[in-house]
């Protein structure tokens, strides 16, 4: 039996891009399941798509959120289920809200927005059980290769949770992420399947108006939505990094609006600011997101003294399976989500499509690996040496000193090469391998030069 029913209509212009909208309706006692419809026309305009989302939010706070594209989004939320990226539980009474995410209103014909909101007491399914978090056996400090970065259909992916496990499983990974936009609804599910062939991570991708930011190891949602005068960025990050996460920017060069919506890094406060980490490897390395972009805009920051790590991540939607994906191998402490995001911070990790490379400095009886600093006095030598192997006949492998290629060198299946930097005459310095296209193969991530006492 229908409890509650609400309309609401809009004609939405380009003014009214980059809005949340909110809203909000009193529900009444009694009710198992709200429905939620938005409908929206037209869908494209000029070759291009229009994007409203919807978010909800219950008296206690968020129940979910579907960023994905179409003109139609219907939701169901009860105790027996939800739609994908919605909480599932009772519906209890009070005030609720409905949000609608403007990321794209074209300019040209306005957009005609119709949000219909319905509540009902009709019987309950049997709930489904809880997911009961799963678990990895220990294992003891090693290089544990791992994705940062995919979704599922709790956002906009084709694929489901169980294909994404076994994608990871086919590419012989260690541990693997899921970081829906803007929603954690799949969380539950995705850490209940951790297993001692693989360890899942929880994380979100924070997907703004003005840039995205996964939010790793993070289980509950974020609120993502800044505002002139209200909410920073820079505030968000210090939350997620307050509740033990990583915050980590993505694809930064990524095309914008209206291609991608919001794709592009375009917060002033975070250039870097307090972020953890810089995502420079999205999909294949040669995909539209422009990762060479990516890598040298982390240059720039490297070099404005920020000591910020590189990471990859696959993106993945369950589409595209046989690209060349750069793929995260860290060495941590442990496979656990809590020791390989410690890892990630502190740079201890290298980015590869495929082969292997380490890379580590001396000076004296002072040694380091990815992501520490020497402090050497002025003048003394440091010897940096890299090794490779898994490599094709006509790859290189490069040093590259303060974001400027200094030497390269056949890389030839396996191999090392040593070179002599003196202290104080580099802040920092990392080592690519390409192939013969110029295409990164594998990087590593900085060691800094500090002057000692």
């Amino acid at each position: 039996m229908q409890l509650f029913k609400a309309a609401f209509e809009r004609s939405l212009t380009e003014r009214d891009w980059k809005q949340n909208i909110l809203f909000s309706f009193q529900l009444p006692r009694g009710a198992t399941h709200l429905r939620v419809l938005l409908e929206y026309a037209p869908h494209e305009v000029s070759g291009y798509l229009n994007m409203l989302t919807l978010a909800v939010f219950d008296p206690s706070g968020w129940r979910g959120a579907g960023h994905r594209h179409g003109d139609r989004h219907e939701v169901v939320i009860g105790a027996d289920g939800a739609t994908p990226g919605y909480l599932p539980g009772p519906v209890p009474p009070g005030e609720w809200a409905v949000e609608v995410d403007t990321h794209m209103v074209m300019p040209g014909p306005s957009c005609q927005m119709k949000l219909t909101i319905r509540a009902d007491s009709d019987p309950e399914g049997q709930p489904a059980p809880a997911p009961v978090p799963g678990r990895t056996a220990p294992r003891g400090p090693g290089w544990y290769r791992g994705d940062l970065h995919a979704h599922s259909p709790h956002s906009d992916a084709r694929w489901d949770i169980p294909a994404l496990l076994a994608f990871a499983r086919a590419r012989g990974l260690d541990f693997t992420t899921l970081s829906d936009h803007n929603s954690t609804a799949g969380l539950a599910e995705m850490l209940a399947a951790s297993a001692d062939d693989l360890l899942t991570l929880g994380g979100m991708e924070l997907t703004t108006f003005r840039g995205h930011a996964l939010a790793l190891g993070v289980h509950q949602w974020i609120d993502w939505r800044t505002r002139p005068g209200g909410r920073s960025m820079d505030q968000v990050a210090e939350e997620v990094v307050s509740r033990g996460g990583l915050f980590v920017i993505a694809h930064p060069s990524a095309p914008g609006d209206p291609y991608c919506t919001g794709c592009d890094w375009r917060h002033p406060g975070l250039m870097p600011g307090g972020a953890s980490a810089v995502e420079v490897w999205n999909m294949d390395w040669r995909s539209e997101v422009n990762n060479e972009d990516a890598l040298a805009l982390a240059y720039r920051w490297l070099n404005q003294g920020c000591r910020l790590p590189m990471t990859a991540g696959t993106d993945n939607h369950g589409e595209h399976l046989d690209l060349k994906y750069g793929f995260n191998v860290v060495y941590a402490a442990e496979l656990s989500e809590a020791a390989v995001l410690r890892a990630i911070g502190a740079g201890h990790l290298y980015l590869s499509s495929g082969p292997a490379l380490g890379l580590q400095a001396r000076a004296g009886s002072l040694a380091a690996m990815m992501g520490d600093a020497l402090a050497a006095p002025a003048g003394e030598a440091i010897r940096v040496a890299a090794s490779w192997s898994g490599c094709a006949p006509d790859d290189r492998a490069a040093l590259v000193v303060d974001g400027e290629e200094r030497e390269r060198v056949p890389a030839g299946g396996q191999g090392s090469a040593a070179w002599q930097i003196e202290s104080g005459a580099a802040r920092w310095c990392h080592v690519t391998l390409r192939d013969s296209q110029g295409t990164v193969l594998a990087l590593t991530n900085p060691i800094y030069f500090t002057g000692g006492s």
